[in-house]
């Protein structure tokens, strides 16, 4: 099949969906209002509360929700064809995701920019709060476990790779001085000015990768794995415009960029997609173990529906919003801008041929591995007359000066698959595609490594404060609250990215990234029952919120249970892993069904009660 279909029919969906479906949020269920004023004005501490410009804004914004999971998701889910993943990414970003990252922003933002853990205290009850924090912080800690294994694996033993994430650094910092301090308000410039630095760092790459230099960024996956926690927990406690603002910006065009360029290349070369709609692995198979429902649903997260969204809506943006009628554009945009994203993924991944794909994304470093992908290869040419033999991987080796064989994870397939339809429009430069798609994924990480860090944060110290008022100083959190919740944080995820391996990390943020949506649509939809204009406007929330509670609670129950049983033939060091992935899975699902059937027993009550006279919201004018 022709991959124009794919692309075109996604930017269709997603622009019809935007201009009416988005415009029906915005003027009837939500009826934003410019003149009133957001918290950024109002609680302006020059740190966490700080006006943004909605273009530096969005970049932010959609820098941190579209982190590994619209670019990794949908090569995984390419194992069952590209049909399940392409209806989902679709679907699910118009009439679920968009519409849950608009609710919770907008709730955030009428409330001060309280967390979702506040939100769901102030409208379904003290208990959902209180669970909903405990719930949160196990789920914020788990998902940034998750994805910083994506990383690790990415960047080990790469020094180009790594050449091209260090020099990010500077660049988002002058980036952040020249458009904050140097030349207020000058967007423009700088963004000149990083975006130049970090493609120097791209080019430069390779001649440092290849000078003697090399060895000083040449790190194994032990010592990136303590790494990581330690520049999150320094980025997390920095004022948000020095770093997080300006690099989240550059890295969000510089992916909107990319993604603008591989959808011209897949326009260009129109590469047929060498996979099928849908293959011999619907009941699982080499990649996912799983079925293609419910897993379609838990592997591609952003980029279709993505709890993770809920966090940075009720966490650093609301924080930053300028004025209200940004909330469209920013949360329902956003969204769909992501969906596209990973459509375009799907596609890198769909366009590979199937061999080399599975030889890609099957780990064959042990005998035993490299015993049981030999079998899959006889086993599906003997019943289903599919050949998975590779192809083209050798030539793909040569080209990317990388060893390809069982780089699991999903990221260095979708560099390969992106570099290949690169260099069909410009030939002999896969190696510096297939390096600039690796940082480009690696930065987008660590974007979201250092804002899930300081959102975790942010629950900490609002659940800090409950107990012991005197922690804030002039109503804001004190300085040593602030490092020593940060620091809390990265230990703890650090620990489970030093521990953990990608079979068992990657389900865990799936099953928790959508265990948190659930949390999310129910506080969304008590929102909406509380405030919208109508009651039945909750139904916007309250339908996607039905069929992903149904959808992750079959996941979570058979992924534990598939781990438990893995326990006894496990070798020890994965045993203690998988005992704790149950036991954590088992947790979050525990607490998800507490604040649902919570949520519940408010909807009754809402409804049998008489409905109010529907009445604009008090408006605090504009100085």
């Amino acid at each position: 099949m022709n991959s124009l279909w794919l692309v075109i029919g996604s930017l269709a969906a997603f622009a019809v969906s935007y201009r009416l479906y988005g415009s029906f949020l915005a003027a009837k269920v939500a009826m934003l209002d410019d003149r009133r004023l957001t918290p950024a004005h109002r609680l302006n501490d020059g740190v966490d509360y700080h006006p943004t410009n909605r273009l530096v804004l969005f970049g932010h914004h959609f820098a941190a929700i579209a982190g590994p999971g619209p670019l990794v998701g949908p090569v995984l889910a390419a194992q069952w064809g590209y049909a399940p993943g392409f209806i989902w990414i679709v679907i699910g970003a118009c009439l679920a995701g968009a519409v849950h990252d608009f609710v919770i922003l907008l709730a955030s933002v009428r409330q001060d920019g309280l967390s979702l853990p506040k939100i769901a205290r102030a409208n379904i009850g003290a208990f959902s709060g209180i669970t909903t924090s405990v719930a949160t912080l196990f789920i914020i800690i788990t998902i940034l476990a998750s994805i910083g294994i994506v990383v690790v694996n990415a960047l080990s033993e790469s020094s180009w790779g790594m050449f091209t994430i260090v020099v990010t650094i500077p660049a988002a910092l002058a980036t952040g001085f020249w458009m904050y301090k140097v030349r207020p308000g000058k967007v423009v410039e700088a963004s000149v000015i990083g975006v130049t630095i970090v493609m120097l760092g791209v080019f430069l790459g390779k001649p440092f990768a290849d000078s003697g230099l090399s060895h000083w960024l040449l790190f194994d996956k032990s010592t990136l794995a303590l790494m990581l926690p330690i520049y999150a927990f320094i980025a997390s406690i920095l004022p948000v415009w020095v770093l997080m603002c300006p690099r989240d910006y550059l890295s969000s065009y510089m992916k909107i960029g990319v993604m603008v360029v591989l959808a011209v290349g897949i326009f260009v070369a129109h590469p047929t997609l060498k996979m099928p709609a849908t293959t011999p692995f619907l009941n699982g198979g080499p990649v996912v173990s799983g079925p293609v429902w419910p897993f379609v649903c838990i592997v591609i997260m952003c980029g279709a529906l993505s709890g993770f969204h809920a966090l940075i809506a009720s966490g650093t943006t609301p924080k930053m919003l300028y004025r209200e009628s940004d909330i469209k554009p920013i949360a329902y945009g956003a969204m769909v801008v992501e969906g596209f994203v990973a459509v375009t993924a799907l596609v890198a991944a769909c366009a590979l041929q199937p061999g080399d794909y599975f030889a890609i994304n099957v780990a064959q470093d042990k005998p035993a591995q490299r015993s049981a992908y030999v079998q899959m290869i006889q086993t599906t040419r003997a019943e289903h007359g599919w050949d998975l033999t590779p192809k083209e991987l050798p030539e793909l080796e040569r080209a990317t000066g990388e060893k390809l064989v069982g780089r699991v994870g999903g990221a260095v397939t979708l560099a390969v698959g992106m570099a290949k339809v690169f260099s069909n429009m410009m030939k002999g430069l896969t190696g510096y595609w297939y390096h600039f798609v690796i940082m480009f994924e690696a930065l987008f990480i660590l974007t979201l490594l250092e804002t899930g860090t300081r959102v975790a944060r942010f629950v900490f110290q609002e659940s800090v404060v409950e107990f012991s008022p005197r922690a804030q100083t002039a109503g804001k959190p004190s300085w040593g609250l602030n490092i020593g919740m940060s620091l809390l944080t990265c230990c703890a995820w650090g620990y489970l990215l030093y521990t953990g391996n990608i079979n068992t990390l990657w389900r865990m943020l799936g099953i928790s990234n959508q265990l948190l949506a659930a949390i999310a649509l129910a506080v969304g939809t008590t929102y909406l029952l509380n405030h919208a204009p109508k009651r039945s406007h909750a139904l916007c929330t309250g339908i996607p919120f039905v069929f992903v509670v149904v959808t992750v609670l079959t996941a979570g129950v058979e992924s534990v249970l598939g781990w438990w049983r893995q326990i006894p033939s496990a070798e020890p060091a994965e045993q203690f892993s998988l005992q704790l992935m149950c036991w954590l899975a088992s947790i979050m699902l525990a607490l998800t069904c507490v604040i649902v059937l919570d949520a519940i027993r408010k909807w009754r009550s809402i409804l049998a009660s008489p409905t109010a006279s529907a009445t604009a919201p008090a408006v605090t004018e504009t100085a």
